[in-house]
């Protein structure tokens, strides 16, 4: 029982340095330049979204989006983003947004015959768009 267990460790060979893609003139080892991605990102994050109570809102009062409405909407999202809001109700023609501006999502849709006699609060801002 007098019997020794020598642990050896493992023969390690010299390191070789991996090889490495060619750098584009942009910087980028893909060859997709930093303009394009940062382009990418702000139009992500330039689309508008809805909460789930946004769209059980609209579709309760039958209220629809066209691709003009988003058009006005995200133009009014960027105007109020531009002058610091942060909640934001919105006036369309026949509806009413309250819009997180942050994050770029509508939070609740009120429609024309909604509206009368409605209060909305929590909100620091709005922006009246004309079609």
């Amino acid at each position: 029982m007098n019997e020794k267990i020598v642990i050896r460790p493992p023969q390690i060979g010299p390191i070789a340095p991996a090889p490495s893609k060619p750098v584009s003139k942009t910087g980028s080892k893909t060859g997709v330049g930093f303009e394009t991605i940062f382009q990418e990102q702000l139009a992500g994050q330039s689309e508008i979204k809805f909460s789930a109570h946004a769209l059980k809102r609209l579709e309760t009062r039958r209220i629809s989006l066209g691709n003009q409405e988003m058009a006005l909407l995200k133009d009014a999202v960027n105007k109020a983003e531009a002058k610091g809001a942060k909640e934001s109700l919105i006036l369309m023609d026949q509806m009413a947004l309250v819009v997180s501006i942050k994050n770029r999502t509508v939070i609740t849709a009120v429609d024309e015959a909604s509206l009368k006699d409605n209060v909305f609060t929590n909100i620091d801002s709005a922006v009246i768009v004309k079609q």
